[in-house]
Formats: structure tokens, sequence, C-alpha cells
């Protein structure tokens, strides 16, 4: 597998996470709980768009990475 396969594979798996915390955030009753899942689901989702854009300087660094 190579080093874009992994990151893209991690970014989706990233999305999956933010997804079912902020599944989380909304099932919870309990207001601190409420909030640990968000605040977990906005850094989630920093880190995501940190590793896209690593996806886009490694696509632009690797002309074979690029998508078609």
């Amino acid at each position: 597998m190579t080093v874009i396969s992994n990151v893209k594979q991690c970014i989706a798996t990233l999305k999956g996470i933010e997804a079912q915390l902020s599944t989380l955030a909304l099932q919870s009753q309990d207001e601190s709980a409420q909030k640990v899942f968000h605040e977990s689901m906005l850094t989630i989702e920093e880190v995501q768009k940190d590793l896209h854009k690593r996806q886009v300087e490694i696509e632009r660094e690797e002309p074979q990475y690029k998508q078609s």
C-alpha cells in the first residue's frame, strides 16, 4: 500500500469517527458528555483537515499520486 493510499484511508476513517462522535453528541442525555463528544468531534475535524492538506502536498510533490 502506498503512502497516499494510507493517507486517504486514514482520512476516510477520521470522517467515520467524526460522524460517530457527532451522533453520540446528539444522542447523549448528559450535557457534559455532549460537550466532550462535540469537542472531540471538532478536534478530529481539524486533524482531518490537516491530513487532507498533507494529501494535497503529496499529490503535488509526487506526480504519480495525482488523482486522475
